[in-house]
């Protein structure tokens, strides 16, 4: 794999609603960032107080892999920087490749609990519930851990050429993948 890829994910302060809508994502703030470098063979923890950093950090990365984070991620960022990370960052947003082979999108759970036999610890709305209540140490763990999951993911389908995946019936289905750099 070439240079450093950065696996990355963000929980927000607010829902959507709290903020008048999707279009607003980036008025939902940032409770905490995590990236895994793979340059550094670390994982960094990021508050929206540190978001300057962060933003360092994602310029600099040779790839940057997610899921749903050019449509997610990216846009609550943009709250923090005038930089447009979707035009300017080389990006892999693996729910964005499974949903043009799938034809529909699909969750991360669904992905990491048929392709590696683990799935998510938490949900978003779990980090928010934590956030309100002061454990930022929870979400920190907990967005760490989606960073892990989607950095095995993305090794899995770069060595393997496919993920597995989970239908809406339940069945475990396989996706061809083109991840390898």
């Amino acid at each position: 794999m070439a240079g450093d890829i950065v696996y990355f994910d963000l929980e927000t302060r607010r829902t959507a609603n709290d903020v008048g809508g999707w279009g607003n994502k980036h008025m939902m703030g940032i409770s905490v960032a995590v990236t895994f470098s793979t340059k550094l063979n670390e994982y960094t923890i990021y508050t929206e107080d540190e978001s300057s950093a962060l933003i360092e950090q994602l310029r600099r990365a040779d790839l940057v892999v997610g899921f749903n984070h050019v449509g997610f991620d990216y846009e609550v960022l943009m709250g923090h920087s005038i930089f447009d990370f979707r035009d300017q960052l080389r990006s892999l947003d693996m729910l964005i490749d499974l949903e043009k082979a799938l034809g529909h999108r699909i969750k991360l759970d669904a992905v990491a609990a048929a392709t590696l036999g683990m799935g998510k610890t938490a949900d978003g709305l779990d980090a928010l519930k934590w956030w309100q209540q002061g454990e930022v140490a929870k979400i920190a763990e907990y967005c760490c851990y989606d960073v892990k999951v989607t950095k095995c993911v993305h090794e899995y389908g770069a060595q393997n050429g496919h993920v597995k995946y989970h239908d809406r019936n339940g069945r475990e289905q396989s996706v061809k993948v083109n991840w390898a750099a």
